[in-house]
C-alpha cells in the first residue's frame, strides 16, 4: 500500500482478525497484505503479526497490533453512507451481531471499538436540504433512534 494518507487503528493483537471482518462485510475492502514483527516488541514478539494493510471501501487504512495501551474514541468514526433499510440493516447487524454495541442515532461499535456511523443517504438529504422544517422534524425522530429507520426518517422529513 503505497499512500500518502493512511488511517492508522490500534488494535490489542487482533488487527487482522478486524482486518478481515471489514473485508467480509464492507463493499470494495480488502486485506492486503500482513507484516510480520523483524524482532521482540512490547506487544509482541519477532514473528508475530505486527502490522495489517487493508482497505474498507476504498480507503486504505493500517492496522497495528500496538497493545492494550491505547483505546478507540468515537472521536473517530467509519461513516457508511447506506442507500435502504435493507443495507442499513445489514451493515449494522454484521457489526453489533459480531460482538459489536449499539449507541445512539445511527452509531454503533465494533467489537474491537471502532466507531461507525451507519447512515441512510436519505438522513442526510433531510439534514441539509433547503426546507429547515423537515430537516428539524427528521432531526428530531433521529433523536429517538439507534438504528436508523429509513420509513420513519420519510415520515418526519413529509410532516
Amino acid at each position: 500500500m503505497i499512500s500518502k494518507n493512511t488511517i492508522c487503528l490500534w488494535y490489542d493483537n487482533d488487527a487482522l482478525d478486524a482486518a478481515t471482518f471489514y473485508a467480509q462485510t464492507f463493499p470494495d475492502s480488502a486485506v492486503r497484505a500482513v507484516h510480520r514483527a523483524p524482532g521482540d516488541y512490547p506487544a509482541g514478539q519477532e514473528g508475530s503479526v505486527l502490522t495489517v494493510e487493508f482497505t474498507v471501501m476504498g480507503i486504505p487504512c493500517l492496522g497495528l497490533n500496538g497493545g492494550p495501551g491505547v483505546k478507540h474514541t468515537d472521536a473517530f468514526s467509519f461513516q457508511v453512507s447506506t442507500e435502504d433499510q435493507e443495507e442499513t440493516d445489514r451493515l449494522w447487524h454484521a457489526i453489533v451481531g459480531n460482538g459489536g454495541e449499539e449507541n445512539a442515532c445511527g452509531w454503533c461499535r465494533d467489537r474491537w471499538g471502532v466507531s461507525w456511523q451507519i447512515t441512510p443517504r436519505v438522513l442526510m438529504e433531510a439534514f441539509t436540504g433547503t426546507d429547515r422544517a423537515a430537516a428539524k422534524r427528521a432531526f428530531n425522530a433521529m433523536m429517538e433512534m439507534k438504528k436508523i429507520d429509513v420509513a420513519a426518517i420519510e415520515a418526519a422529513r413529509r410532516g
